[in-house]
Protein backbone atom coordinates (compact mmCIF):
# COMPACT_ATOMS: atom_id res chain seq x y z
CA UNK A 1 0.00 0.00 0.00
CA UNK A 2 2.86 2.23 0.68
CA UNK A 3 4.42 1.68 -2.53
CA UNK A 4 1.21 1.74 -3.90
CA UNK A 5 0.70 5.93 -2.24
CA UNK A 6 3.96 7.02 -3.51
CA UNK A 7 3.56 6.31 -6.51
CA UNK A 8 -0.09 8.11 -6.73
CA UNK A 9 1.59 11.13 -5.03
CA UNK A 10 4.61 11.12 -7.65
CA UNK A 11 1.94 11.20 -10.39
CA UNK A 12 0.17 13.90 -8.67
CA UNK A 13 3.01 15.85 -8.35
CA UNK A 14 3.01 15.98 -11.78
CA UNK A 15 0.14 18.26 -12.13
CA UNK A 16 1.31 20.72 -10.16
CA UNK A 17 2.97 23.77 -11.81
CA UNK A 18 4.85 25.63 -10.12
CA UNK A 19 5.40 28.03 -12.77
CA UNK A 20 1.96 29.11 -12.75
CA UNK A 21 2.39 30.46 -9.02
CA UNK A 22 6.02 32.18 -9.64
CA UNK A 23 4.17 33.66 -12.64
CA UNK A 24 1.40 35.10 -10.13
CA UNK A 25 3.37 36.46 -8.16
CA UNK A 26 5.57 38.19 -10.18
CA UNK A 27 3.14 39.89 -12.19
CA UNK A 28 3.56 43.60 -11.75
CA UNK A 29 1.44 45.92 -9.66
CA UNK A 30 1.40 49.31 -9.80
CA UNK A 31 -0.44 51.27 -7.10
CA UNK A 32 -0.81 55.15 -6.88
CA UNK A 33 -0.51 56.95 -4.39
CA UNK A 34 -3.14 59.83 -3.54
CA UNK A 35 -2.43 62.37 -0.51
CA UNK A 36 -2.10 66.10 -0.13
CA UNK A 37 0.78 66.81 1.28
CA UNK A 38 4.63 64.97 0.95
CA UNK A 39 4.30 63.89 4.55
CA UNK A 40 1.32 61.53 4.37
CA UNK A 41 3.23 60.42 0.52
CA UNK A 42 5.99 59.46 2.52
CA UNK A 43 3.88 57.50 5.33
CA UNK A 44 2.26 55.95 2.87
CA UNK A 45 5.40 54.50 0.93
CA UNK A 46 6.97 53.48 4.96
CA UNK A 47 4.01 51.62 5.50
CA UNK A 48 4.21 49.33 2.21
CA UNK A 49 7.98 49.49 2.20
CA UNK A 50 8.59 49.58 5.95
CA UNK A 51 12.31 50.79 7.22
CA UNK A 52 13.46 47.88 7.99
CA UNK A 53 13.56 46.55 4.82
CA UNK A 54 17.06 46.55 3.02
CA UNK A 55 17.72 48.94 0.54
CA UNK A 56 17.41 46.77 -2.16
CA UNK A 57 13.95 45.53 -0.93
CA UNK A 58 12.51 48.97 -0.56
CA UNK A 59 13.96 50.26 -3.90
CA UNK A 60 12.24 46.89 -5.68
CA UNK A 61 8.79 48.14 -3.65
CA UNK A 62 9.16 51.75 -4.82
CA UNK A 63 9.12 50.39 -8.25
CA UNK A 64 5.50 49.72 -7.70
CA UNK A 65 4.63 53.00 -6.28
CA UNK A 66 3.64 56.41 -7.99
CA UNK A 67 2.80 59.53 -6.56
CA UNK A 68 -0.56 60.81 -8.72
CA UNK A 69 0.53 63.90 -10.11
CA UNK A 70 4.11 63.60 -10.25
CA UNK A 71 5.71 63.83 -13.71
CA UNK A 72 5.85 60.30 -15.50
CA UNK A 73 3.73 58.84 -13.12
CA UNK A 74 0.84 56.46 -15.18
CA UNK A 75 -2.04 57.19 -16.28
CA UNK A 76 -3.79 53.85 -15.07
CA UNK A 77 -2.55 51.98 -11.54
CA UNK A 78 -4.24 48.60 -10.17
CA UNK A 79 -5.39 49.92 -7.52
CA UNK A 80 -5.65 53.61 -5.85
CA UNK A 81 -4.04 53.62 -2.17
CA UNK A 82 -5.40 57.08 -0.81
CA UNK A 83 -5.09 59.40 2.37
CA UNK A 84 -7.71 59.17 4.58
CA UNK A 85 -10.54 61.33 4.27
CA UNK A 86 -9.95 62.20 0.46
CA UNK A 87 -13.14 61.86 -1.72
CA UNK A 88 -13.55 58.23 -2.79
CA UNK A 89 -12.35 57.89 -6.16
CA UNK A 90 -12.78 54.39 -8.27
CA UNK A 91 -10.30 51.69 -7.47
CA UNK A 92 -8.93 53.53 -4.80
CA UNK A 93 -8.42 52.50 -0.52
CA UNK A 94 -8.26 54.90 2.22
CA UNK A 95 -5.61 53.94 4.26
CA UNK A 96 -7.03 54.58 7.29
CA UNK A 97 -4.15 55.65 9.88
CA UNK A 98 -5.72 53.85 13.34
CA UNK A 99 -5.87 50.43 11.40
CA UNK A 100 -3.88 49.74 8.38
CA UNK A 101 -4.67 46.15 8.21
CA UNK A 102 -8.32 46.88 7.61
CA UNK A 103 -7.10 48.57 4.34
CA UNK A 104 -5.38 45.64 3.31
CA UNK A 105 -8.12 43.43 4.56
CA UNK A 106 -9.99 45.51 2.10
CA UNK A 107 -7.63 45.38 -0.92
CA UNK A 108 -7.39 41.70 -1.09
CA UNK A 109 -11.04 41.23 -0.61
CA UNK A 110 -11.56 42.78 -3.73
CA UNK A 111 -8.44 42.13 -5.62
CA UNK A 112 -7.50 38.72 -4.44
CA UNK A 113 -6.49 38.53 -7.76
CA UNK A 114 -3.17 40.54 -6.93
CA UNK A 115 -2.91 38.58 -3.57
CA UNK A 116 0.35 36.80 -4.18
CA UNK A 117 1.77 39.48 -6.12
CA UNK A 118 1.33 41.88 -3.61
CA UNK A 119 2.24 39.73 -0.76
CA UNK A 120 5.36 39.53 -2.54
CA UNK A 121 5.78 43.12 -2.90
CA UNK A 122 4.30 44.46 0.38
CA UNK A 123 4.88 43.11 3.53
CA UNK A 124 2.06 44.59 5.48
CA UNK A 125 0.22 41.98 2.97
CA UNK A 126 2.21 38.80 3.68
CA UNK A 127 0.82 37.74 6.91
CA UNK A 128 -3.16 37.99 5.70
CA UNK A 129 -2.50 36.10 2.45
CA UNK A 130 -0.71 33.49 4.29
CA UNK A 131 -3.06 32.94 6.54
CA UNK A 132 -5.64 33.14 3.92
CA UNK A 133 -3.69 30.38 1.84
CA UNK A 134 -3.60 27.85 4.85
CA UNK A 135 -7.62 28.23 5.39
CA UNK A 136 -8.17 27.63 2.20
CA UNK A 137 -6.24 24.63 1.76
CA UNK A 138 -7.26 23.37 5.03
CA UNK A 139 -10.49 23.28 4.02
CA UNK A 140 -10.24 22.06 0.84
CA UNK A 141 -8.36 19.01 2.59
CA UNK A 142 -11.24 18.94 5.21
CA UNK A 143 -13.84 18.54 2.78
CA UNK A 144 -11.97 16.24 0.59
CA UNK A 145 -11.39 14.40 3.17
CA UNK A 146 -14.95 14.32 4.94
CA UNK A 147 -16.59 13.40 1.37
CA UNK A 148 -14.63 10.48 0.60
CA UNK A 149 -14.75 9.42 4.13
CA UNK A 150 -18.79 8.89 3.64
CA UNK A 151 -19.19 5.27 2.52
CA UNK A 152 -17.27 5.10 5.90
CA UNK A 153 -20.53 6.33 7.78
CA UNK A 154 -22.34 2.97 6.45
CA UNK A 155 -19.94 0.48 7.32
CA UNK A 156 -21.49 -2.34 4.83
CA UNK A 157 -19.34 -4.78 2.98
CA UNK A 158 -19.24 -2.49 -0.52
CA UNK A 159 -18.59 0.78 1.23
CA UNK A 160 -15.69 -0.85 3.48
CA UNK A 161 -14.05 -2.16 -0.33
CA UNK A 162 -14.31 1.28 -1.49
CA UNK A 163 -12.55 2.84 1.46
CA UNK A 164 -10.01 0.74 1.21
CA UNK A 165 -9.30 0.41 -2.34
CA UNK A 166 -9.46 4.69 -2.17
CA UNK A 167 -7.35 5.39 0.57
CA UNK A 168 -4.27 5.42 -1.07
CA UNK A 169 -5.76 7.83 -3.28
CA UNK A 170 -7.26 9.97 -0.66
CA UNK A 171 -3.62 10.17 0.59
CA UNK A 172 -1.64 10.89 -2.44
CA UNK A 173 -4.59 14.10 -3.10
CA UNK A 174 -3.93 15.68 0.64
CA UNK A 175 -0.78 15.22 0.14
CA UNK A 176 -0.17 17.26 -3.55
CA UNK A 177 -2.28 20.01 -2.05
CA UNK A 178 -0.33 20.12 1.08
CA UNK A 179 2.72 20.56 -1.51
CA UNK A 180 0.32 23.28 -3.71
CA UNK A 181 0.08 25.33 -0.45
CA UNK A 182 4.31 25.38 0.08
CA UNK A 183 4.69 27.06 -3.56
CA UNK A 184 1.87 29.37 -2.35
CA UNK A 185 3.50 30.09 0.86
CA UNK A 186 7.00 30.22 -0.37
CA UNK A 187 5.89 32.73 -3.36
CA UNK A 188 3.58 35.28 -1.22
CA UNK A 189 6.95 35.50 1.47
CA UNK A 190 9.05 35.99 -1.60
CA UNK A 191 11.13 33.32 -1.22
CA UNK A 192 11.51 31.38 -4.89
CA UNK A 193 9.50 28.96 -5.79
CA UNK A 194 9.80 25.58 -7.31
CA UNK A 195 10.51 21.77 -6.46
CA UNK A 196 14.30 22.68 -6.07
CA UNK A 197 13.94 25.19 -4.31
CA UNK A 198 10.83 23.87 -2.00
CA UNK A 199 12.61 19.95 -1.47
CA UNK A 200 13.56 20.29 1.98
CA UNK A 201 9.31 21.04 2.67
CA UNK A 202 7.97 19.25 0.46
CA UNK A 203 10.13 15.84 1.89
CA UNK A 204 8.92 16.57 4.91
CA UNK A 205 4.63 16.91 4.11
CA UNK A 206 5.42 13.20 2.08
CA UNK A 207 6.90 11.93 5.09
CA UNK A 208 4.37 13.40 7.16
CA UNK A 209 2.06 11.93 5.23
CA UNK A 210 2.63 8.02 5.46
CA UNK A 211 3.15 8.87 9.04
CA UNK A 212 -0.58 10.24 9.31
CA UNK A 213 -1.43 7.87 7.18
CA UNK A 214 0.12 5.21 9.81
CA UNK A 215 -1.55 6.76 12.45
CA UNK A 216 -5.35 6.03 11.24
CA UNK A 217 -4.66 2.66 10.40
CA UNK A 218 -3.65 2.05 13.85
CA UNK A 219 -6.58 4.04 15.23
CA UNK A 220 -9.01 3.39 12.96
CA UNK A 221 -8.63 -0.59 13.83
CA UNK A 222 -9.19 0.27 17.38
CA UNK A 223 -12.42 2.17 16.53
CA UNK A 224 -15.21 -0.43 16.52
CA UNK A 225 -17.71 -0.34 13.50
CA UNK A 226 -17.03 3.20 12.84
CA UNK A 227 -13.12 2.83 12.40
Amino acid sequence: MATKALRQIRTAVRSLNPGAVREAAERPVSVGLAATSSEAHAAMEDFLAPLGLSRRKRLQVFESLHRIGDPGSPRSFDFILSEEGLPDAPDSFPLFADDPQRTVRWVLQERDDLSLALARRFPPFRKPVIGGIIREVSQENALFALFTALPDLLPTIFSLGWAAAEFASDTAVLTVNQIRMAFLIAAASDRPVGYTEQKKPIASIIAGAFGWRAMARELAGKVPFVG
